[in-house]
């Protein structure tokens, strides 16, 4: 048997926010939103078959972003594009730094934080 990831469930101060930037980032759609768990708001946003669920409950401050020095915490989202360049000028345009840029087998690539400091990778295969 062969898993396929289907979405990752990330918290955020505002999902709708954050689904509209990676609309703007990366292509991608709503899928969902509403009220969720613990009184909460969920938004889903990806393509038809993955995802990452925005989750903001009620009291949420602060962020879990831990990297690579948290066990358990999350180092980065990574996405793969056509267009390394292009995918870099989107995230400048959205007031974002662009930093750490590497070209390695299999791919080059760059990472980006938004703005609650989660961090991305986007990478680029040929």
């Amino acid at each position: 048997m062969v898993a396929m990831l289907e979405h990752v469930n990330v918290t955020v101060s505002n999902p709708e926010a954050t689904a509209a930037m990676y609309g703007r980032l990366f292509g991608w759609h709503l899928r969902w939103q509403g009220a969720s768990m613990n009184g909460g708001r969920s938004v889903h946003v990806g393509t038809t078959d993955q995802y990452v669920a925005l989750y903001r409950g009620k009291g949420v401050q602060g962020s879990m972003v831990g990297g690579d020095t948290v066990c358990g915490g999350l180092n980065h989202i990574a996405v793969v594009v056509q267009d390394l360049a292009a995918a870099e000028a989107l995230v400048v345009a959205e007031g974002l730094e662009p930093h750490s840029h590497y070209d390695y087998e299999p791919g080059t690539r760059f990472y980006f934080n938004d703005r609650d400091g989660i961090e991305y990778e986007v990478v680029c295969y040929g």
